[in-house]
């Protein structure tokens, strides 16, 4: 009677365990797969979804992986369930909203399963960022699928339109998947066995999935870790199948030799018969079953199903050897709390992705050819943009790595201002519509160098308008086209005539003659006032500027990604706003001066030369400032660290001044280590030898590079 008791009391304690309510999302579901596990700490009267925890915007992980719910603290988690408390739920209304769109403009809050409902994707990698449906990243589709397709896991029909419950593989991009279908694979195949069905891609395939808010579990797939999984593998056919059975024993019976062992089909091992019962010799082991040979012979057809897809014919992608960005076995052990980083900051955390141990040869014939240079390099099928850029001139004699990196990404960011698919004055430049770079993909790889560029040290691009900026990354959110992002165009100047406009007559005038314009953006309307100029205009800067570009704008975005600059810009987009928007803030002698460390001996009197050197150089600094010096600030600059603006991603080293002392002045000069951006000034008895020769290196120099 005891035990019964006590077996009964144990099946309720289930039953309520599987009843707990999480204290985050406020619901009882217990499916790991979509939610995580639910765990529940009795002594704290706490029970949460892994999932909720993961993507709650306002906890971070602080204990170690065996403390607490996986190194969420108890105090943090109660913390933010008083947080979330106080905030609504766009979906179902109710309090307790703990996840919130990771883009700072944007004020959506949920419930983590509210949000699956709502289409929100949370990526289960980094710091674990949520993206409401508005601002949720996306696929492209390169090429036209062939139809029919089916999903590469269900086998059922899929309407090959990319959606939030459509996927497809960023590799072969012939295999598609519905979203429920793909995650359930991946919580099964789990990390080390997730990976294209069609073209058996892992690396980027689980990139992919993962940006696109597919979870993958970082642990051995599901069937190896089931007990006796395999336990049918070891169990061979035995059957007589034979038409009439001649053991007394049974079909199953099978002796260890003789006319009443049980052979097996050699084709197909599914079939078997007792030699007695197939009128076997007692050496024959050799036996074909009736299915098996009659498909053999050609007597029978094997029944096929109604219809076969035939698979897609693999593309290779020019940068289907983009390297997993991210440390997928790192990505899910913590979430660290995220702060406003600069872009500095966040670029030369992107930079430690690169090796040093492995380099990419640019040959370059000269600056003229660097975008020539960069797009070759770009194209080979085994490019990495994770190794270092080895870049070499041919021109120039003595190669120096540092030196000739710089100025190839400096000569690359003034290439691609230039480029076919951009349009607008210098500094504020728009994308172009170009049909001969959307069938080339210059756009993406446009896109890609750019990134490249600021990742490897290149300058700050500088030439975005600000409603390029706004359309690529939403900042700043209320941002509205003008006519000055037109630029000094035929078109700007029709349409700048619309808005002038003073009277009914002006403006009809101005209609007529941009007639053509607005006919293709869909704007040609009837006007009856003129206060309805003003939405006429901003309908066409939109259709200019925005909607007739969303193909180049995906294809520009996607390229971005390389190197995972576009995910962390969209983080941060006030940071790199400056990085991206012009202009571009002109050196002068403070920001010089600011930009170095000097570098004192430890001797007293040594040290008062070294100052005196110091006050040369400041003044130095000031008259090129001025225009009073043979050489400019930027020839200066380009000199000690090979660049003549200081990288997005900063000096690292930091440039530094050191002092050398020579017994004849008349033949101490300057002298520069780009390396480590150091300079080595000598310390000379006046200001006019100091100004001289300082003069003369650095114009030596600058002819040297222009030869």
């Amino acid at each position: 009677m005891k035990a019964m008791k006590e077996e009964t009391t144990e099946i309720k304690q289930i039953h309520d365990d599987k009843d707990l309510i999480c204290s985050l999302c406020k619901r009882c579901d217990d499916n790991p797969e979509k939610y995580g596990e639910k765990i529940t700490l009795q002594q704290h009267n706490l029970t949460v979804h892994y999932f909720c925890l993961l993507m709650s915007s306002g906890i971070c992980q602080r204990g170690e992986e065996d403390e607490d719910v996986h190194g969420f603290l108890v105090d943090d988690i109660k913390k933010e369930i008083r947080r979330s408390s106080r905030l609504r739920c766009m979906k179902c209304k109710k309090v307790g909203a703990s996840v919130g769109c990771s883009i700072k403009s944007c004020r959506q809050m949920v419930h983590m399963p509210c949000g699956l409902e709502q289409d929100f994707i949370f990526q289960f990698t980094d710091l674990f960022p949520s993206f409401c449906k508005k601002h949720a990243p996306s696929q492209t589709c390169v090429s036209s699928p062939s139809l029919p397709l089916s999903c590469s896991v269900c086998l059922e029909p899929i309407e090959p339109i990319l959606s939030y419950n459509v996927l497809k593989c960023p590799a072969c991009h012939g295999s598609w998947f519905h979203r429920n279908c793909v995650q359930h694979y991946a919580h099964s195949a789990a990390m080390f066995f997730f990976k294209c069905t069609l073209c058996n891609n892992k690396d980027q395939f689980q990139q992919e999935m993962l940006r696109m808010g597919i979870y993958i579990p970082e642990r051995d797939a599901a069937w190896e870790l089931e007990e006796n999984a395999y336990e049918d593998l070891l169990q061979v056919y035995q059957h007589c199948d034979a038409v009439k059975c001649h053991s007394h024993k049974g079909r199953k019976y099978s002796s260890q030799s003789g006319y009443f062992e049980i052979v097996r089909c050699k084709l197909c091992g599914s079939r078997g018969t007792h030699r007695k019962c197939s009128n076997l010799k007692l050496y024959e082991s050799d036996w074909i079953c009736g299915d098996c040979k009659a498909a053999v012979e050609g007597k029978k057809s094997v029944p096929l199903p109604n219809h076969v897809e035939s698979p897609l014919a693999i593309r290779q992608q020019r940068k289907r050897l983009f390297k997993n960005i991210s440390d997928l076995h790192s990505s899910l052990i913590s979430k660290r709390q995220c702060v406003a980083a600069t872009s500095p900051e966040v670029l030369m955390d992107l930079a430690h992705q690169i090796s040093q141990q492995q380099s990419t040869e640019v040959l370059v014939e000269d600056d003229d050819g660097v975008l020539e240079a960069a797009l070759w390099v770009l194209r080979q099928s085994d490019f990495n943009p994770c190794c270092t850029l080895s870049v070499k001139f041919s021109q120039d004699k003595h190669s120096n790595n540092i030196r000739s990196q710089r100025r190839f990404l400096r000569r690359l960011v003034s290439k691609l201002q230039m480029s076919e698919i951009f349009e607008g004055p210098d500094g504020s430049k728009n994308l172009a519509l170009n049909s001969k770079a959307l069938r080339d993909d210059l756009y993406f790889e446009v896109g890609s160098l750019l990134a490249l560029s600021l990742v490897h040290g290149g300058p700050p691009v500088g030439f975005f308008s600000p409603a390029l900026y706004h359309s690529l990354f939403n900042y700043p959110t209320n941002y509205r086209p003008t006519l000055q992002d037109l630029g000094d165009t035929a078109f700007a100047h029709k349409i700048r005539q619309i808005a002038e406009a003073k009277s009914m007559k002006e403006l009809r005038m101005a209609m007529q003659s941009a007639s053509q314009y607005l006919e293709a953006a869909g704007c040609w309307r009837k006007i009856r006032e003129l206060s309805e100029k003003d939405m006429l205009v901003e309908d066409v800067l939109n259709f200019y500027l925005i909607i007739r570009l969303q193909l180049p704008l995906q294809r520009f975005r996607e390229g971005l990604r390389t190197l995972g600059l576009f995910e962390q810009v969209q983080m941060c987009t006030e940071a790199f706003h400056s990085v991206f928007c012009g202009p571009v803030e002109r050196l002068t002698a403070e920001s010089v001066m600011e930009l170095f460390t000097v570098r004192f001996s430890e001797e007293k009197e040594q040290q008062e030369k070294e100052n005196t050197t110091v006050d040369f150089w400041k003044k130095y600094l000031h008259e090129c400032e001025e225009g009073r010096c043979a050489a400019s600030l930027e020839d200066l600059l380009t000199f000690i660290t090979a660049t003549d603006s200081a990288p997005s991603i900063g000096f690292h080293p930091t440039p530094s001044i050191s002092f050398f002392s020579s017994p004849d002045p008349s033949c101490a000069f300057p002298q520069s280590h780009c390396d480590a951006s150091h300079l080595f000034l000598p310390m000379l008895p006046s200001y006019e030898l100091f100004k001289k020769h300082l003069d003369y290196t650095v114009c030596q120099f600058s002819v040297m590079q222009d030869i």
